[in-house]
């Protein structure tokens, strides 16, 4: 493909991606990234695969570059946070591929660059932005298509990039579509027949939000984590202390990965800069039942004093 296929400019997480394969789901630009550019190249690595010192079966670390497989989709090689190379498997899926450069290379490509990446979904509240973090299951998307619902944009899902400059973090966009499992979808009143499914999982819906997407970065002015408890009210309280460095840890994108790629010390170092200037909260709900309308009062409770405070 390389040298026949013309590279389209996309744009996305701070970045002008310049790309052999198609990237649909992305707004197209000519310009270049507040963070940089970005080009993803189709080639052959089954060479540079055997000889890259592996870290597991499917993940090989050398210096500035981080290559990884997935059976019957693709090798990809990730290097210097500007080129991601793709070697697809004979018959892979062009959609399976498209969400490896979309999730994981582009959290690898995020933290190459120096740039902290969350896992989460970030939204605007009161013209700032919010990152709703949490494990899988937490119903971190859910809440967020409902605050989306109540008129709220969307930064980010999945992948929030943060800039942080003079220990101010900035929340980047990501791209206008969100991930949501057919159960969000059933609690939202929305049907998964005007949805496409994503490769491999016919019960999690792609659904495109372009009308509802916060295009312009914005001060990252808080963070909640969300918790499920198996009964009991939905509730909020402030994290304080090292729980709040711990929180920026643990929901790092890929922080498996800080230490093979040998970034502690940054990552560290980054967290430490902003880490008691981010007001953070922990929102627990019920793990039954749909609780987003209850969670979102919480949250806008919690944020409106500070909000108030700011504006004295």
């Amino acid at each position: 493909m390389a040298g026949t296929v013309q590279c389209l400019g996309y744009k996305a997480f701070g970045l002008q991606i310049l790309s052999e394969f198609p990237l649909p789901e992305l707004p197209r630009t000519d310009h270049p990234g507040r963070i940089g550019s970005l080009s993803v190249v189709e080639g052959h690595l089954t060479d540079r695969w055997e000889d890259i010192p592996k870290i597991t079966p499917n993940l090989g670390i050398a210096e500035h570059e981080v290559m990884f497989m997935v059976k019957g989709t693709a090798i990809f090689s990730i290097q210097n946070g500007s080129t991601i190379t793709v070697s697809p498997a004979a018959g892979a899926d062009p959609d399976s591929i498209r969400l490896f450069i979309l999730g994981s290379c582009m959290g690898v490509v995020l933290m190459q660059k120096g740039i902290l990446a969350l896992h989460g979904s970030s939204l605007v509240l009161d013209n700032k932005a919010y990152a709703l973090v949490g494990r899988s299951g937490a119903g971190k998307s859910t809440l967020a298509s409902y605050l989306m619902d109540q008129g709220h944009l969307l930064v980010s899902d999945d992948v929030i990039p943060v800039l942080v400059h003079n220990g101010h973090p900035l929340a980047v966009p990501g791209y206008p579509q969100q991930k949501l499992w057919q159960q969000s979808l059933d609690y939202l009143g929305m049907n998964s027949s005007a949805y496409r499914p994503l490769f491999q999982r016919e019960t999690k819906f792609a659904v495109p939000v372009h009308d509802r997407f916060q295009s312009e970065p914005l001060p990252l002015a808080g963070i909640f984590e969300l918790s499920v408890v198996q009964d009991g009210p939905v509730a909020v309280e402030a994290i304080s202390g090292l729980d709040r460095l711990h929180t920026l840890y643990n929901h790092t994108y890929q922080k498996a990965l800080v230490d093979p790629m040998g970034v502690r010390e940054w990552h560290f170092g980054l967290l430490a800069s902003f880490v008691n200037r981010l007001p953070m909260y922990r929102l627990t709900r019920p793990e039954q039942g749909f609780s987003a309308p209850q969670q979102t009062e919480m949250i806008m409770e919690t944020i409106m004093p500070k909000v108030k405070e700011m504006n004295l």
